[in-house]
């Protein structure tokens, strides 16, 4: 059985981080594994609180899982400090992990900063260039690039911008558009549109961690880099279209609405 491993922060409520990773991996067939960044308290509503994992656990809990049962990609997701991000960082070098999928969590769905400011530099500079795909979406692609992207010719234009500074493919994801919900994939040498319909939904908690960890599998299962993500983007499409309403707040998608009642 294939696997991947996530490196992310807890979800108490489910809706999103290593909860969301999970039953997205288990609801496309493969083994997953997670090491916690940090613990948050939050709901639907909101992030009421976040407890960093210490840089030494952080790193006991990597050393574990990659000297046993050894994933096939990995996903990173949250990660609040530099120390964390080296020892990460440190781990993926040591261990030549081919298939590194980075959700580039800055803010959350309610508007909170999940990123120290200080570590933003060492993220970009020694993160991100290890990326097989990295997937911002636009408030934290305009914060990477520290200017905004309102039309499709901007966006295309700062694919450009990220393929000068990083090897990896770039997935824009478009779900904060207001008239569309189209992704832009950029590998430094083609331009690929992923369309679709926006769906009338604010149960959107959790989108960008499971559509990163949807591309994981699909890597971690042999697919190439744009098959992973045409099959991400079909698989979160029909999370949220399922219309689950759960929570008083921005509600979580339906991660298992492939797996039907017996």
């Amino acid at each position: 059985m294939n696997t991947v491993l996530t490196i992310a922060g807890s979800d108490c409520s489910g809706g999103a981080g290593i909860q969301a990773d999970l039953k997205t991996i288990t609801a496309l067939g493969l083994y997953g594994e997670s090491v916690i960044t940090a613990l948050t308290a939050q709901n639907t509503m909101g992030v009421a609180d976040i407890v960093p994992v210490s840089p030494d656990f952080l790193a006991k809990q990597l050393e574990c899982v990659f000297t046993d049962i050894v994933p096939d990609a990995v996903k990173l997701g949250m990660i609040t400090g530099e120390e964390q991000m080296q020892v990460i960082r440190d781990c993926l070098v040591k261990y030549q992990v081919r298939h590194v999928v980075i959700d580039t969590v800055m803010i959350s769905t309610s508007g909170r900063h999940l990123m120290e400011p200080r570590a933003l530099c060492y993220y970009m500079k020694e993160l991100l260039p290890l990326a097989e795909i990295y997937t911002p979406n636009l408030p934290e692609a305009e914060l990477l690039l520290k200017r905004t992207l309102k039309t499709r010719e901007e966006r295309v234009a700062a694919a450009r911008e990220f393929a000068l500074q990083y090897k990896g493919m770039l997935y824009l994801k478009g779900g904060h558009d207001d008239l569309s919900a189209d992704d832009l994939l950029y590998d430094g040498e083609n331009f690929v549109w992923l369309s679709s319909a926006r769906i009338p939904s604010s149960n959107t908690h959790g989108t960008g961690c499971t559509l990163s960890s949807a591309i994981a599998c699909g890597l971690a299962s042999g697919l190439n880099k744009i098959a992973s993500a045409r099959m991400a983007k079909e698989y979160i499409t029909g999370a949220i279209a399922d219309g689950m309403n759960l929570g008083r707040g921005n509600g979580p998608l339906n991660h298992m609405y492939r797996i039907k009642e017996t």
